[in-house]
């Protein structure tokens, strides 16, 4: 008995130093951290950078993008800008991509009902094409009576819910009818008769992807009417004038400014600068006002100049609840255009009026009165002071209903239909390795032509906060590149995994609070999770509700937001590469700032199509930098950008000009190689927020 009892203490001593052991032992041990998206949750949403600081660093950032006006000591000088400039803008930009035979046609004006009002004039409702199978509508008012040959005035209308049937726009046209003048009323896509979902003007950028610059469309649908109006018999082709309030006046500075057959022009509320909309940006929130490349080299004030010497009647609102507040842009668009008009013979010819009733966004009584005395004068008729009064000759929408083809193409339709033309050079299948690399290099450059991508570097990589908590440890950074934009990002690791652990960077459509499921499955696989905020995505927004209006304006200066996302990209890659992130890592060498050198390659992950795309030009730039690009909720082509269709706002950085023209997602897919890509399917609870 006294054996098995010794032989009992014995085990229970074993066991006891056995156990005394694995005490010492388990710490030592260093199980990955086991988050949740939950858990992770709090560092994501944290705030790292102010919206007003990105918001300023982009308003530097453009400001440095606003064009020198010519000098104005020269007359001659002087003109031989302004045709330098007319042609730039109209063969560069305006008809960028456009056909030829479809910029040099002759109008093509169908009428299709006549209203005799009784009044002195009469009603000719017309039809018109744009482009082939693209229509628009026209009202023409025409005096009953016509001796010899009368001035014309195009009217065009902005963003109003009821298109020509406006009441503002009926009085004017009945009054410029009463003095004896034709007056044309142009429809406008999107907007009274023509309010069609996908006219709406956002699809417009699907023209640009697909490599028709927007502004085309809508120069075209003026001009259009401009030829119209001048092919009249009773119109004199000296006597050319246009008039418009807010989108009305954009195209009014627009067309007049390049089509020197406008004699007078009377613009409301319809433009600024670029140094006014950078600090109002959400005045000039629409596609065409910031047409691709337009501010590249020119501005809205040398528009005016373009004016020189014509009369011209600029017209803003003391109170303006809509946009380009009189105060705002004065100093701007007139003040500093009037030596030009001085240096070409005549200071007057440029007016400048302040609307103080009722003062907001109007072409009410006052506005009115105001292009009546202006055109008349300079059309020597007698000068109009008062209006003459019409409200019981107002009709309504229906009365004014011209009617379109059942077929007629849409902005989306038509870029479809330019689409349908597109052939790029076929992937090279079975040629030799030379041959492909030969073939990506050149994809390479076009790329980097077509989304102007300009390399960038991290300046500095601020550590705005930190976390070790739960076997967990974060670094909030705030990225400043070399050429003062920014972005924001949150590194996070499991504190057991290794120092040089592969690093994934996470990038959702949504931003990084959005990216929780993705980065706990990565850190919970042992990984350095960087979860990325470029530019104009999450967190590193400039402005809410929209901030695609500051895209718009990039796109417009020159730049191309998803060339700058995809810089940035690359840039934090590189930083990542050579630099790696972490606290209290201690590597065997570092760089002159004693940062330690990171891994050879980076995988990434993301949610949503518009930074699949950023990460696949990036990787189709420099495949050696990336190891796996792995992303749900994407795209197979780009054509699923006009077959949804997606507005602009959706995926402003997508709508690229010449994008699709030049590239797809399989091209951009094989020019990355060898990088790992792969597209998953996203789990069906998820929203797709294409919408």
């Amino acid at each position: 008995m006294n054996r098995w009892r010794a032989r009992f203490e014995d085990v229970r001593l074993f066991r006891g130093f056995l156990f005394a052991a694995l005490i010492v032992i388990i710490p030592a041990v260093r199980v990955p951290a086991q988050t949740t998206p939950r858990s992770v949750a709090q560092p994501l949403s944290q705030s790292i950078q102010p919206v007003a600081v990105t918001e300023y660093q982009l308003e530097s950032y453009l400001d440095r993008r606003i064009p020198k006006l010519p000098p104005a000591s020269d007359p001659a000088a002087l003109k031989a800008w302004q045709d330098k400039l007319r042609r730039h803008v109209l063969g560069q930009i305006a008809y960028h991509g456009w056909p030829r035979e479809w910029v040099d046609a002759s109008p093509r004006f169908e009428e299709v009902g006549v209203i005799e009002t009784g009044y002195g004039y009469r009603i000719h409702k017309l039809r018109y094409e744009i482009v082939p199978g693209f229509d628009s509508i026209a009202i023409l008012y025409e005096p009953d009576s016509i001796h010899g040959r009368v001035p014309a005035i195009l009217n065009v209308i902005g963003h109003e819910p009821r298109g020509e049937a406006a009441e503002y726009e009926q009085k004017r046209c009945i009054n410029l009818a009463k003095r004896g003048m034709l007056a044309l009323s142009l429809g406008w896509m999107g907007f009274g008769e023509l309010s069609i979902p996908q006219d709406q003007h956002d699809y417009s950028a699907h023209l640009d992807l697909v490599g028709s610059n927007a502004l085309g469309i809508f120069y075209l649908a003026m001009r259009r009417g401009l030829d119209y109006l001048a092919s009249l018999p009773g119109a004199d082709p000296d006597r050319l004038g246009m008039t418009g309030l807010s989108g009305g006046g954009w195209q009014t500075i627009i067309l007049s400014a390049l089509d020197e057959r406008v004699a007078v022009a009377v613009e409301v509320a319809g433009f600024g600068s670029l140094q006014s909309n950078l600090t109002h940006p959400v005045d000039t929130n629409e596609i065409e006002e910031n047409a691709t490349d337009y501010v590249a080299g020119e501005d809205y004030p040398d528009l005016v100049i373009l004016r020189a010497p014509r009369p011209t009647l600029l017209i803003h609102n003391a109170e303006d609840d809509c946009c380009f507040r009189a105060a705002l842009v004065k100093p701007y668009i007139y003040e500093q255009i009037q030596p030009y008009f001085r240096l070409l013979g005549d200071s007057g010819a440029l007016a400048w009026h302040e609307n103080l009733d009722p003062a907001t966004h109007n072409y009410q009584l006052d506005n009115r009165q105001q292009a009546y005395r202006f055109i008349t004068e300079h059309f020597h008729l007698p000068v109009a002071d008062a209006e003459i009064p019409s409200d019981a000759e107002i009709r309504s929408e229906q009365e004014l209903t011209v009617g379109l083809p059942p077929d007629n193409l849409t902005l989306n339709g038509l870029a479809r239909k330019l689409a349908a033309s597109i052939a790029r050079p076929a992937i090279p299948g079975g040629s030799s390795d030379a041959e492909r690399a030969s073939w990506a290099k050149a994809q390479r450059e076009q790329l980097k032509n077509v989304i102007r991508y300009s390399p960038v570097r991290v300046e500095d990589a601020w550590r705005i906060a930190a976390t070790h908590h739960q076997g967990l440890e974060t670094l909030s950074y705030r990225f400043e590149f070399s050429n003062g934009l920014g972005a924001t990002a949150v590194w996070l690791k499991a504190v057991a995994a290794q120092s040089d652990a592969p690093t994934t960077i996470v990038l959702d459509d949504k931003g990084r609070k959005a990216a929780g499921e993705m980065v706990s499955d990565r850190v919970n696989r042992g990984e350095q999770v960087l979860a990325l905020d470029l530019l104009f995505n999450g967190a590193t927004i400039p402005q809410e509700p929209d901030p695609a209006d500051w895209e718009m304006i990039t796109a417009s200066t020159g730049d191309r937001p998803l060339g700058l996302e995809v810089a940035q990209l690359l840039a934090v890659t590189d930083w990542l590469r050579s630099a790696g992130v972490g606290a209290g890592l201690v590597p065997a060498q570092g760089d002159h700032k004693g940062r330690p050198y990171g891994p050879a390659q980076v995988r990434v992950e993301t949610d949503g199509k518009r930074n699949q795309v950023i990460a696949l030009a990036a990787a189709a730039l420099e495949p050696d930098a990336y190891s796996e690009i792995v992303s749900s909720d994407a795209l197979e082509s780009l054509s699923y950008l006009l077959d949804k269709p997606v507005p602009y706002r959706a995926a402003p950085e997508l709508f690229c000009l010449d994008f699709y023209k030049f590239f797809d997602i399989p091209q951009l897919e094989a020019i990355a190689a060898p990088v790992k890509v792969t597209r998953v399917e996203k789990a069906p609870t998820a929203a797709s927020g294409d919408e």
